[in-house]
């Protein structure tokens, strides 16, 4: 991304942040649907928002077993969910824009995934010569590769991944999206969301 995209990028949200506090945004906040149901219903009124989605609920995390970092399949599983309590106009999907490398094998509260954005981890494939793979259960990229004798798996988000969060915004006419990581750069992500 050029500086002159970086610098229209963040013009545009701030044009939409101030657009919104002029519009009478008063609180917006991210909520964990699944484990804290109660959240939900706590900070209804409370909020002109929610941000529905929590990547440590539905995908993975830093200490999590290697996953998708938000499977479409279980995106829209808390979607359904919170819209049972909350009306789509108020919810804005969030969007990771980073991805996962998990060092293998996998031990349960002991092996730490380190953090990486979307082009970081493509050059890491390339790098490594190994072809990225599309699951289509979570609709997201991923790959495995050997550095100094140790197995890594690597789960990020690409277009295609983003397209399929984008569909569900469409599909349960939700406000709009939050892209969770927004300083990491990702270009295609920038010029996909611009599109919409």
């Amino acid at each position: 991304m050029t500086s002159k995209s970086a610098t229209r990028c963040l013009r545009k949200f701030w044009t939409m942040w101030t657009t919104a506090k002029q519009n009478g945004l008063k609180k917006e906040s991210g909520i964990r649907p699944i484990s804290h149901s109660t959240s939900i219903q706590k900070y209804r009124k409370a909020h002109d928002r929610r941000l529905s989605y929590y990547h440590q609920v539905v995908g993975s995390y830093t200490y999590g077993p290697p996953m998708a970092v938000a499977p479409i399949n279980q995106v829209r599983r808390v979607l359904r969910y919170a819209l049972t309590k909350i009306p789509p106009a108020k919810i804005c999907l969030g969007v990771p824009n980073y991805g996962y490398d998990w060092p293998l094998p996998y031990i349960q509260g002991a092996t730490k995934a380190a953090t990486l954005g979307n082009i970081e981890a493509v050059q890491t494939a390339i790098f490594y010569g190994v072809p990225i793979l599309f699951d289509e259960t979570a609709k997201s990229p991923w790959f495995t590769y050997w550095q100094y004798g140790v197995q890594h798996e690597v789960w990020f988000e690409d277009v295609r991944s983003w397209q399929e969060k984008f569909k569900l915004v469409r599909e349960f006419g939700l406000r709009g999206i939050a892209v969770w990581q927004i300083m990491k750069l990702f270009r295609a992500g920038w010029v996909l969301l611009d599109s919409m």
